[in-house]
């Protein structure tokens, strides 16, 4: 338990008038009348008042007690986090030069009545770069192992096998076909899983846009032109990468249309059959099995390649540089303040410069002034207030001054090279609300993130200081129980996630941290199930910083949880005067919320790991749908998070330690 707080004066309003009442019994025994129409009774009162906000505010010492402990132990605030996005621009049309988005464009959200537009900065420059076809080839399927195969996607070593070996001599070239007129196959004359078909641009286009134009004939029958069974791959340094199809009206290259397809940033040449192209391939897959399979192979009798636009990283933040924060007056401990906070962390710390005699010298930030000597040129700064503070001068017991950190020169001019302000929650915008171009980029027509933001969220307040503060003396800053492996995770990614560690299943295993990540950009709605995994950046710094605090002997996997998918299907009975549709969306809005991985459970923290899904949940949910009467009939279904293939209704779903729902589909039919 938390030690008592000392209340250093218990007396109150009432005490106090109490203590004067009866002094002035003792002192003046004239003075009888003691009720509170006298006016000194009144004037009693009034002093018992002030004296009262006196001890409230000398009750309020051991708070100020409590932060100063907290800041000499190195204890702050932490900053709020920015969210990232990507922004992809378009071209108004294709180009015959390299357009370029420079570094640090602005691009916001629509001004609407009564809310501030949001901001977003693109991190670095965007080269949109022309292309065109260059080859043209398809590849029967090559044995289990060959690149095409599902399980061979990003494999260079069984890509360069196949390609540049024994697959070689079947690889056809179409381009003679189609200059002739005549329709050419995409791939085997019935389909197989592993059969590709080769695009070779004529430049890399590393995270560009590239529209495939086709002619193609109607030959594929049987496959849904919604959900073909292929998918598209580009090649990189490091093999075979998926690409993101944007949108294809080709109905997997069964009619005349358009494919966009976003390529990976480390997209390259590559040597095919002794050619050499930047290679794109689209590979036919096993069809799931509500999914038709190919019969007969599309042809093409014309397809052309053209670059459309690109995509980019973006930071809900503002960069600020050569910031003039004042001029050194030659005493230790100075302390300037930023025009801008918060000061969001960033690969690299901020650098002070100041401008002496010598030219522009730089100082560096430290967390502290401990080790600093006399000539270290290091600086302390408050990333929530953006106060920076140079080196201190300390007075020791024998009278001796000791400095901890060079001393600006007097009359030095002080600025900030570079940093960058802003962040928070409100950053995390949903997709397609980032379309503003805050300044026109010739040929550039538009701009949107197709995805939701994520990874913003506000600075600590001082409660959750406290609560930190406790965690880190009890921890130690080592990785020993599973509070320590939770705690030391969020903060290796400022809180931007949900984390659990579950404990090794047997005596030599590894020690899992689960890490859900931020998608709030989603709202409480839907989510799609590959937003689920985290992003490999924060992956990263939590397997870095569990690494240097974990106990020897221990291992330690990084990894999301597993997922069990789940389907409700419901029949509800709305009330008279209800809209059947409001009242449909309103329930379908209650499932999915009450089964959110971050926002869901009984309590709206997020569901918690384990916990089996009943159908008890479902009515609970439904409870408090607006215009609805009563649940005529619910059911729960297990469903593959990927396919949504159900099982058979379960009056409850069982979870294990590592699991958390996912609602794939649900149901509502409203009466």
């Amino acid at each position: 338990m938390p030690l008592p707080a000392p209340d250093l004066d218990d007396r109150r309003f009432q005490d106090f008038v109490d203590d004067a009442k009866r002094l002035v019994r003792r002192r003046v025994p004239a003075w009888s009348d003691h009720n509170v129409h006298d006016p000194g009774i009144t004037l009693i009162e009034a002093v018992a008042t002030i004296a009262d906000q006196l001890a409230y505010r000398l009750n309020q010492v051991p708070e100020r007690h409590h932060r100063k402990f907290l800041d000499l132990l190195g204890i702050t605030r932490r900053p709020p986090g920015a969210a990232r996005a990507e922004l992809t621009f378009k071209l108004s049309a294709p180009r015959p030069d390299v357009v370029t988005v420079p570094a640090g464009h602005r691009v916001g959200t629509p001004r609407m009545p009564g809310e501030t537009p949001i901001a977003f900065a693109t991190l670095a420059p965007l080269d949109i770069v022309p292309v065109s076809l260059a080859e043209l080839r398809a590849a029967p399927a090559v044995g289990a192992s060959g690149p095409g195969e599902p399980g061979a996607a990003g494999d260079p070593a069984a890509a360069g096998a196949v390609d540049r070996g024994r697959g070689a001599d079947h690889l056809r070239d179409l381009r003679p076909l189609m200059r002739r007129g005549e329709p050419a196959a995409c791939f085997s004359a019935v389909p197989a899983p592993g059969d590709r078909l080769y695009v070779g641009l004529s430049a890399a286009a590393p995270s560009c846009l590239i529209s495939l134009r086709t002619d193609s004939s109607i030959e594929g029958i049987g496959v849904d032109p919604d959900r073909p069974p292929l998918y598209w791959e580009a090649y990189q340094s490091s093999g075979w990468a998926r690409c993101e199809v944007e949108r294809d009206t080709t109905g997997g290259l069964n009619r005349p249309g358009e494919i966009l397809l976003h390529l990976p940033a480390q997209h390259t040449h590559c040597l095919i059959n002794g050619v050499r192209a930047a290679w794109l391939r689209a590979v036919v897959t096993t069809a799931a099995p509500d999914v038709p399979a190919y019969s007969r192979t599309p042809t093409l009798t014309r397809l052309t390649a053209a670059c459309v636009g690109g995509t980019v990283a973006a930071v809900h933040a503002e960069q600020i540089t050569d910031e003039v924060i004042g001029t050194a007056q030659g005493a230790a401990g100075q302390r300037f303040r930023l025009r801008h906070a918060p000061v969001l962390p960033g690969s690299e710390p901020p650098v002070v410069e100041v401008c002496g005699e010598e030219g522009w010298q730089q100082w560096h930030q430290v967390p502290d002034f401990a080790s600093s000597g006399r000539d270290d040129p290091h600086f302390v700064l408050d990333p929530m207030t953006g106060e920076l503070t140079f080196g201190p001068a300390v007075r020791l017991a024998d009278g001796a001054v000791r400095c901890h950190g060079r001393v600006p020169p007097e009359g030095a001019t002080v600025r900030v090279r570079e940093y960058w302000t802003g962040g928070g929650a409100i950053g995390n915008v949903a997709a397609h609300r980032l379309t503003v171009l805050r300044s026109a980029i010739p040929y550039v027509s538009s701009v949107t993130n197709r995805h939701p933001a994520r990874g913003g969220h506000d600075g600590e307040t001082v409660e959750q200081v406290k609560v930190r503060a406790a965690r880190a003396l009890r921890g130690q800053d080592r990785a020993v129980t599973g509070e320590d492996f939770e705690a030391i995770a969020t903060q290796a990614v400022s809180g931007a996630v949900r984390v659990r560690c579950v404990p090794p299943a047997e005596p030599d295993g590894p020690v899992r941290v689960l890490v859900v990540p931020d998608v709030s950009g989603y709202g409480s709605g839907r989510i799609p199930f590959d937003a689920l995994t985290p992003d490999e950046p924060s992956m990263t710094s939590i397997a870095a910083a569990l690494e240097q605090r974990r106990l020897v002997g221990v291992r330690i996997v990084v990894e999301p949880p597993r997922y069990q998918g789940v389907t409700a299907a419901v029949r509800l009975r709305s009330r008279r005067t209800e809209d059947l549709e409001q009242v449909r969306a309103a329930a379908l809005a209650a499932l999915y919320r009450r089964l959110h991985p971050r926002e869901g459970g009984p309590d709206g923290t997020g569901w918690p790991f384990g916990r089996a899904v009943t159908l008890g949940d479902v009515h609970a949910a439904l409870a408090a749908v607006p215009g609805a009467d009563y649940v005529e009939e619910a059911r729960l279904y297990p469903a593959d998070p990927t396919t949504g293939a159900r099982a058979e209704a379960a009056a409850a779903i069982e979870l294990g330690p590592d699991m958390l729902p996912f609602s794939y589909d649900h149901q509502v039919r409203v009466s």
